[in-house]
C-alpha cells in the first residue's frame, strides 16, 4: 500500500501529515513555507509512494465557503497541473485549528510551545487526515 498525505494549506505556512504505508496511523510530517510547498511535494513524491492527497476545505459554520477558499482553489489548480496523476480529495477542516490547540493543551505542552504556529498547522493536517481515514473506513464497512 501507499501512504496518504494531508495538507492544511495556509497563505504563509502549510501543515503536512502522512500515514504509514499500511494507512493505519496518521502522523504529523512537517510544516513548510507555502511558497516552497510544490517543491517539497515533488521531492516527497519522488521518495515516497503516495496514493492520495487529502486537502482541507475551509468552510464557515453555515457550510458556505470561507474567505480563503479561492486561495486554496488556486493552489489545487496548480497542484493538479504539476501532479496530474495524483488523486486529491477535499475534506471539511472546520475547527481543526481549535482541535489542534486543544490537543496541545491536553498533551501538556507549556504555553510557550503552544504558540508555535508550525506545530498547530502540522497537528491540524494530522486531524484532517485522521478524519478522512475514519470517513473512508466507515464507508468501506457500510
Amino acid at each position: 500500500m501507499a501512504r496518504l498525505l494531508a495538507i492544511d494549506y495556509g497563505t504563509k505556512r502549510t501543515g503536512l501529515a502522512v500515514t504509514d504505508p499500511e494507512q493505519r496511523i496518521a502522523s504529523g510530517l512537517t510544516t513548510v513555507a507555502t511558497h516552497e510547498l510544490i517543491s517539497f511535494l515533488e521531492n516527497y513524491f519522488n521518495s515516497e509512494e503516495v496514493e492520495c492527497v487529502v486537502i482541507g476545505e475551509p468552510r464557515q459554520m453555515n457550510n458556505s465557503p470561507s474567505v480563503s477558499s479561492p486561495v486554496i482553489s488556486a493552489f489545487i489548480k496548480k497542484f493538479n497541473e504539476k501532479f496530474p496523476s495524483m488523486p486529491t480529495v477535499r475534506i471539511d477542516e472546520r475547527m481543526t485549528s481549535r482541535m489542534a490547540f486543544q490537543t496541545m493543551i491536553d498533551s501538556g505542552l507549556k504555553k510557550k510551545a503552544r504558540r508555535d504556529k508550525k506545530m498547530v498547522d502540522m497537528i491540524s493536517a494530522t486531524i484532517i487526515l485522521q478524519s478522512y481515514m475514519e470517513t473512508k473506513a466507515s464507508r468501506e464497512t457500510s
